[in-house]
């Protein structure tokens, strides 16, 4: 949207918008003209096609990321005390789904270019109550699996990567997930693909999977079945939200390009801004799958510059504060500043700003335009 103020165009440019065609109308409305709203045919239709494309065998989908997350924990017999080693940078389920499950987080510091856990810090945390690793894929970009591989490896440990920001990234030329024990997607409507809520466990063993399907389903054994055999929950994905997902899943391609497209368009824009840092390029073996596109400028600048931009029609948000340092943590655990001081430096740099498929050219540079005058004004 477009306003005139004081002899000025201003422009409305959320922070984020679902991609929504007619194609994804209709699949909606035909799930409407059938017996099945939810625990149908077509929540399975979509695990087949999301399996396809990320060749993984198995894919359970449900409700939200979160519970995603926490069936993961679960499934591998996460409890009471143990320790998982995971970021403290990410957004808040991936450490919430531990405390689900009554076990602790044990964050270790980031990398100051990829904001993804720093792998030749986790071997130091390990112990006898360390029963797995969670890495996240911050903002889309693949983390250094292979190291973190070779840590879990040699203590035995299973990895639960936290996928939910990636679908459709590459490692090593295949899609993120496919080499950890579980991994998880979601599909909130400001991510790749959305259903409106829900997300996703996928996974190359069948044991999990299974132990994850009937999880989902109240711990039934098979959902023609009564009878519980095991603690379990009501995480189904219903049908619509499944029907969306199909006709999203189909368009996966177009929209990562899309969306790789607006990207290099605003690095192309923003490169000769010396005061802002731009998203860490792709490499040989790492191909990030836009999610967020999240800048950094100087953190006694930063809150300033989000007011200006907010304030010209700009939707912008700070993207992520640090898990540690939220009061559900410092109150529990006793974190405080300083502990993870990249972490928290980022934390303190970084400014997600408009992005989505739909991003027009105009709205573009009108964004890139504020932020432009945004650091004069804070100079």
């Amino acid at each position: 949207m477009v306003m005139a103020i004081a002899g000025q165009l201003r422009r409305e440019v959320p922070i984020s918008l679902a991609d929504v065609t007619d194609t994804e109308k209709k699949k909606v409305l035909a799930v409407l003209d059938t017996n099945f709203l939810s625990r149908g045919p077509i929540i399975q239709e979509f695990e087949e096609r999301l399996s396809a494309y990320l060749g993984i065998p198995y894919v359970i989908a449900v409700n939200n990321g979160t519970a995603a997350l926490h069936l993961s924990v679960k499934s591998l017999g996460i409890s009471n005390d143990d320790e998982v080693i995971t970021t403290p940078f990410s957004f808040v389920s991936s450490s919430n789904c531990l405390l689900m499950e009554k076990a602790k987080p044990i964050f270790v510091d980031i990398d100051p270019e990829t904001y993804n856990i720093n792998p030749s810090l986790i071997e130091s945390k390990i112990n006898s109550r360390t029963k797995a690793i969670l890495p996240a894929d911050i903002f889309g970009y693949p983390c250094e699996m292979d190291k973190i591989r070779e840590v879990a490896e040699k203590y035995n440990l299973p990895i639960i990567e936290d996928s939910c920001e990636a679908l459709g990234a590459e490692y090593n030329g295949k899609k993120v997930g496919g080499e950890s024990t579980l991994s998880v997607l979601s599909f909130f409507p400001n991510k790749q693909i959305t259903t409106g809520e829900g997300g996703a466990i996928v996974t190359p063993r069948r044991d999990l999977a299974e132990l994850c399907r009937s999880m989902r389903n109240h711990g039934k054994p098979d959902s023609k079945v009564a009878y519980t055999e095991r603690m379990g929950y009501n995480y189904w994905m219903n049908e619509i939200n499944a029907a969306l997902g199909v006709a999203q899943i189909d368009r996966i391609e177009e929209i990562l390009s899309r969306r790789e497209d607006i990207a290099e368009r605003y690095i192309e824009k923003l490169s000769s801004l010396e005061e802002v840092t731009l998203p860490v390029k792709n490499t040989q073996n790492k191909k990030r799958s836009w999610f967020v596109f999240v800048i950094g400028v100087e953190e006694s600048k930063r809150n300033q510059i989000m007011t200006y931009l907010q304030n010209n029609g700009v939707g912008c948000r700070e993207y992520f504060p640090t898990i540690h340092l939220q009061p559900l943590y410092t109150n529990q655990f006793g974190y405080k500043r300083g502990d993870f001081p990249i972490a928290e430096r980022i934390s303190r740099q970084t400014i997600a700003i408009p992005f989505y498929n739909k991003l027009s050219e105009e709205d573009m540079d009108y964004v890139v335009t504020q932020i432009k005058e945004a650091l004069i004004k804070t100079q």
